[in-house]
């Protein structure tokens, strides 16, 4: 909500500074986001009289002018404007100014052989108009030496404030005002509306066509006749301020409508009343109907839309935004102004179906002050005389305005009770009366006051909301703050869940592996979405911010290819990223998952004379995976790895990890390259992703201390064995069979072979392990380590059918 503080002034009378009103503002719960200053580049640019005007020595269209700026030392400019001449008054830049309308800085000049210590500026160089043919022409009293942008009135601040849903009645500036009069920031003096008497009796019919269940969707449909009207520019100073804030003016009776809207939180619609056939009539659109709009664009409207229509068809979408086959423009005679009340959900549910986001239906859907409908009719009518003449009908009215009648039995000592903040019931009872509220006190018991809500405020509702207006206005300053008690208070339970705990871990664990994180958007393409197993129909937007953020991501891994994708597009060829979010399996409560993703291209290290750089492989994308289970305290005795995974994996460079066949906690490998060319990138690319969710919950441990050192005093002995076995024997079979043969004395068991060719049968492969036996009571004898090796072989042999190599 934007507005300006000399309108800010047309309500509240105050000697107020800036800051001091910006700063209550924000006290008072409307927050400001930001104040602009729409002179900040004319503050340099002052009035001057041009004494001199002299036709230049070498240059037939320049002038050489001597000009007063108001210190008594004229200064030399030569001036190229064909109307600079002496006697006149102009706006003039000194040299280091800045010239917005040409985007540079002003220097000290020679031109043509004479000096120039400064400018006489146009209205194009101050960047206020399209005219650059001459120098500003200013009124003979306009005062020398005065910033232009003071006499000109362009240094009113703009203040914009962050509106919340439940203030309606701040979504106009008298309702600011009331807000900072009942803050003692001064006296509101929005002035009272006069009631307007129709001379003539409007030839128009109206009617409200909607089913009887469906009456609330319009309570109330009012409209004026205003004839013999000529529509053209709105004054100067209205003008000013729909610029300030933004908004284009387009003629003086469209401009009354939007001032309105932004004055007095009252949208209205104008019809040009010509136009309009036969009779005007609120109903529900129908099947296969369509508006063109005021924006030029056409929606097609569905049968819960309501809209203002005649014999022509739909002429408006009610509450939203009217249509260019009404509109009004400079050759409007007859005007009819409409004002109404619309239901604020279904003002919301149009809007958002059709993406129109429009002050009126900002306005409506978080509800309009249903008192103050005939009264804005009244003064748009009154505004309509004013700039453009006419007469006004007799005001036409179908339906009824509906009574706001909230009361609310209120003890005062509830202050106390909610904020513990002791306020005097006259200092109470006077905020709120200055903010609309009605009072009445019960007999007999001075602590208890029926309260009337007004009707511009439909958020109040019970005795902590009139709780909270009182405390807001008198300063929440005044809640004292108070420790909580510590002595005998049990402990607080730890603050974050083990999710939480999970997904710091590993982002440290990443981050500390050479990984760089990443955050990517939540919302991908659909298309790029069904690439990775997603882009069904529960999880695609049904109103997406573009086409590019159409569906929730399944996965990690686009985004973070996507970021990889414009690093090496900007000469970074090795990447290593990582991300830990959230992804999104369908729309069911459990479908939202936590994981832990990272990728990895070019080369694994950087290269260096003392090293030889090796590119990026599966095994690199195993190990941060690994890593990364192992900073999580996962357990990896249990964990299977399955060569494959998905489509969006190298079919024979990938493997997912699993607790058993039901628990998959993740995938590792090198990404698809059927994949990567789909996404126009270059491979390989390596990566993981595991699913936090998914992993094994930590076994309870009885103490927080670290468990004993142990090492044993004697030297581990090492043994290889070479197995050969079936083809299709997956090598973690071999070792899986070590591991359950010798318990005690196995302390580590690893592949450091895998042969297939000569000497070994087509169907076989030879596959060398590493077993190492670490004693704990006494050195072993070589006929233990025979046996041990025995019991290994005969193990495996069982398990797996393979036999030692000869």
């Amino acid at each position: 909500m934007k507005f300006t503080l000399s309108w800010l002034k047309d309500h509240l009378e105050t000697e107020a500074t800036l800051p001091k009103i910006v700063e209550t503002l924000t006290d008072i719960g409307l927050e400001v986001e930001a104040v602009e200053d729409p002179a900040k580049d004319l503050h340099n640019f002052i009035i001057a009289a041009v004494l001199e005007a002299e036709p230049h020595p070498n240059a037939d269209r320049l002038r050489v002018c001597r000009v007063d700026i108001g210190d008594g030392k004229p200064v030399q400019v030569v001036c190229g404007a064909p109307n600079a001449r002496a006697g006149m008054k102009s706006v003039f830049s000194p040299p280091g100014t800045y010239i917005p309308g040409k985007k540079i800085t002003l220097g000290k000049g020679v031109i043509r052989g004479v000096e120039s210590d400064g400018m006489l500026c146009s209205g194009a160089e101050l960047g206020l108009s399209e005219d650059h043919d001459g120098i500003l022409d200013l009124p003979a009293d306009a005062p020398v030496g005065q910033p232009y942008a003071v006499y000109a009135g362009l240094d009113d601040p703009v203040i914009d404030i962050n509106l919340l849903p439940n203030r309606p009645d701040a979504m106009g500036v008298a309702g600011i005002a009331r807000d900072l009069a009942a803050a003692n920031l001064g006296a509101l003096k929005t002035p009272r509306i006069a009631p307007i008497t129709g001379v003539f009796d409007a030839s128009v019919e109206a009617r409200i066509d909607l089913p009887s269940e469906k009456a609330a969707l319009c309570p109330v449909f009012a409209l004026r006749l205003v004839r013999n009207v000529r529509n053209g520019p709105s004054p100067e100073w209205l003008q000013k301020r729909l610029k300030a804030i933004g908004l284009r003016p387009i003629n003086a009776l469209v401009d009354i409508t939007n001032f309105l809207a932004f004055d007095r939180a009252r949208p209205l619609h104008v019809f040009d009343a010509d136009k309009i056939s036969g009779a005007i009539a609120v109903r529900l659109a129908k099947a296969g109907e369509s508006l063109v709009a005021l924006d030029g664009k056409t929606y097609p409207l569905a049968e819960t839309m309501v809209v203002i229509a005649d014999d022509n068809g739909v002429e408006s979408l009610a509450g939203i935004m009217g249509g260019a086959a009404s509109g009004c423009d400079e050759n409007t005679k007859n005007v009819l102004i409409e004002s109404a009340l619309w239901d604020p959900v279904n003002i919301a549910r149009s809007g958002r179906a059709l993406g129109i986001n429009t002050d009126a239906r900002y306005r409506f859907e978080r509800g309009i002050d249903p008192a103050f409908t005939l009264p804005g009719l009244d003064l748009a009518t009154a505004l309509v005389q004013e700039f453009c003449g006419g007469e006004p009908s007799k005001t036409i009215i179908k339906g009824e305005v509906p009574q706001h009648d909230t009361y609310i039995q209120f003890p005062w000592s509830e202050v106390t009770r909610l904020t513990g903040v002791e306020l005097d019931p006259s200092t109470m009872a006077g905020i709120l009366e200055n903010l609309g509220f009605a009072l009445s006190v019960s007999p007999g018991n001075s602590n208890l006051v029926l309260v009337r809500a007004p009707s511009f405020r439909p958020d109040i509702e019970g005795k902590a909301d009139i709780v909270e207006e009182i405390i807001r206005v008198a300063g929440l300053d005044k809640v004292a703050s108070q420790p909580l008690p510590a002595e005998g208070a049990p402990l607080a339970s730890p603050v974050l869940t083990l999710a939480q705990k999970r997904a710091r871990a590993a982002k440290r664990s990443l981050a500390a592996n050479g990984l760089v994180e990443a955050v990517t958007w939540s919302f991908i393409d659909k298309t790029q979405a069904g690439l990775f197993g997603g882009g069904g129909t529960s999880t695609t937007l049904a109103n997406p911010i573009s086409a590019d953020l159409s569906a929730m991501r399944p996965s990690l891994l686009p985004g973070l290819l996507a970021a990889a994708k414009r690093n090496r597009a900007r000469g970074f060829a090795d990447i290593a990223l990582f991300e830990v979010g959230q992804i999104f399996l369908g729309d069911g409560e459990k479908d939202q998952k936590t994981a832990a993703t990272g990728i990895r291209q070019g080369l694994a290290q950087e290269k260096h004379w003392s090293a030889s750089a090796k590119p990026v492989d599966a095994f690199l994308a195993k190990g941060d995976a690994m890593a990364l289970l192992t900073a999580l305290g996962v357990s990896l005795g249990g964990l299977q790895i399955v060569p494959g995974g998905a489509d969006i994996w190298h079919p024979g460079r990938s493997a997912t990890l699993q607790f058993g066949p039901k628990n998959i906690i993740g995938t590792f490998g090198e990404l698809n390259p059927r994949l990567l060319a789909a996404l126009d990138m270059e491979g390989p690319v390596v990566g993981f992703e595991i699913r936090l969710d998914a992993l094994p919950l930590p076994k309870a441990k009885p103490t927080k201390a670290k468990s004993k050192l142990d090492l044993s005093d004697f030297m581990p002995l090492r043994r290889d064995f070479a197995f050969v076995v079936d083809r299709q024997v997956k090598a973690a079979d071999l070792v899986k069979a070590v591991q359950g043969a010798e318990r005690a004395l196995l302390a580590d068991v690893d592949v450091f072979d895998v042969y297939e060719g000569k000497g070994i049968a087509d169907d076989k492969k030879s596959v060398g392990i590493t077993v190492v036996l670490q004693p704990r009571e006494k050195t072993l004898t070589e006929a233990e380590i025979e046996a041990i090796a025995s019991k290994i072989v005969t193990e495996v042999g069982k398990k797996t059918g393979a036999v030692l190599r000869a």
